[in-house]
């Protein structure tokens, strides 16, 4: 199928074919024809699946085909969870809004309010983006009206509700005319009961459309999974993987700020070309880090979960997982940053004790097989924890261990013991001895 098969206006198929689009994705085919028909939305698909462009092409349909209910209001508001994914959508729609009047408008926090005031009030801007406080921030104060909304797309909601913005949310949707309004609404998984309820508030009799979920393999990413005995082996273990591993990028996840800063200097003096990124830094900073990272100033960036989601840089060849996310939801972001627009990619975890639990939490999330392997000279003697437990009664301790109720009962961890489970891992190939290639 092709772009020109979807309904799309003619100068919006001009704009695709002058942008060198091709073939629209699967989670495009099936979005743009409901969205431009005006029908509300639920929309679930994995990472990297495009489904920016299909929300931003039945924007600019409305634009084209339709007059705004008032004029001086914006008509579309996208919400977006974080700072980067904000601007990772403003930057291409403005590839899409260039040469036609309409204008877009930016609005994070951490950034200057009184600037974005100005811009709201003097440009009034058709289309606005924004991360939710500062959103709701500027209709506090009177600078962003949503009287005269017509379509509000939430982006990655379920990312949303992680970060605690469920208020936020509620009051954009009490502010928008819930009955003219349209809603497009995309989350990673939509089997959270939060969401589900969350998504019955603020939709009126939505379309459906669930692809591939997150927790299946995806087909570009090659995943491996490491043991690591300690911070000192996974360090040595990943400048083996960095040596002798063909890549143009490398983003590297961490669990904590000062990893970040620690890990990018031991690679700067391996001459690797490394910069750190986490939250603690300013806004103009991330922005700054992140810009030459695409500009591949830097070829490794080495960063908290900030950068999970929102970075969209088609030569990530290589993500590596120094310490295993808390949320196995937040695995798949990660990963999601390499095998992006066709292009395969290559994911490497790092398993220690400390990553055990979140690891038999990631594992019973998703639906395939995981992969260990071994690198030469840096085995571990780490090979997991052993349930104390009958294999009768197995199943039902590791559903305990996996609830977040039952992780803190020191009598459950008690029971644990530093010996490899084959009841547990008994079908994922631990030890194969795979080796990552040798540049030639």
């Amino acid at each position: 199928m092709t772009f020109d098969l979807l309904g799309l206006d003619p100068r919006i198929l001009r704009k695709i074919k002058h942008l060198n689009f091709n073939e629209p994705t699967e989670i495009q085919k099936n979005t743009i024809p409901l969205a431009i028909s005006g029908k509300d939305i639920l929309a679930s698909s994995k990472t990297g699946s495009g489904k920016t462009l299909a929300f931003i092409l039945p924007i600019l349909q409305r634009m084209y085909k339709s007059k705004p209910f008032k004029k001086r209001d914006a008509r579309v508001l996208i919400v977006a969870p974080t700072r980067e994914l904000a601007r990772q959508i403003f930057a291409q729609l403005r590839l899409f809004i260039s040469g036609t009047p309409y204008d877009a408008a930016l609005i994070l926090g951490g950034e200057n309010f009184n600037d974005q005031e100005k811009q709201l009030r003097n440009k009034d801007p058709m289309i606005v983006i924004g991360t939710p406080g500062r959103i709701v921030d500027h209709i506090n104060h009177r600078s962003l009206f949503l009287d005269g909304l017509e379509m509000l797309i939430l982006d990655e909601a379920d990312r949303i509700m992680d970060l605690g913005f469920k208020k936020e949310v509620e009051m954009i949707n009490h502010e928008a005319d819930h009955r003219k309004r349209q809603t497009l609404f995309f989350s990673a998984t939509l089997d959270d009961p939060e969401i589900k309820i969350l998504a019955s508030e603020i939709l009126n009799s939505p379309k459906e459309i669930i692809l591939e979920k997150s927790e299946v393999s995806h087909a570009d990413i090659e995943e491996k999974f490491i043991f690591s005995d300690n911070v000192t082996q996974k360090e040595k273990q990943l400048t083996h993987l960095l040596e002798t591993s063909e890549y143009e990028q490398v983003i590297i996840f961490t669990a904590t700020r000062d990893d970040t800063s620690r890990i990018a200097d031991l690679l700067n003096t391996m001459n690797l070309k490394a910069i750190a990124l986490s939250g603690k830094l300013s806004q103009t900073q991330r922005n700054t880090i992140i810009s030459q990272f695409e500009r591949h100033v830097f070829k490794i960036l080495v960063t908290t979960d900030v950068a999970s989601r929102g970075l969209d840089i088609d030569k990530v060849g290589i993500v590596v997982n120094f310490d295993l996310p808390k949320h196995s939801e937040e695995y798949v972001h990660r990963i999601g940053r390499t095998g992006r627009a066709g292009n395969k990619g290559r994911a490497f975890s790092f398993v220690g004790p400390k990553d055990w639990q979140s690891y038999i939490k990631l594992r019973t999330f998703l639906s395939y097989k995981l992969k260990f392997i071994e690198l030469p000279g840096l085995i571990a003697k780490f090979k997991g924890y052993r349930l104390n437990v009958s294999k009768a009664d197995f199943s039902k301790k590791k559903k305990q261990l996996t609830s977040n109720s039952k992780v803190e009962d020191r009598s459950k961890k008690t029971k644990l013991k530093k010996s490899f489970d084959k009841s547990f891992l008994d079908n994922q190939d631990v030890g194969d001895n795979v080796f990552i290639p040798k540049k030639k």
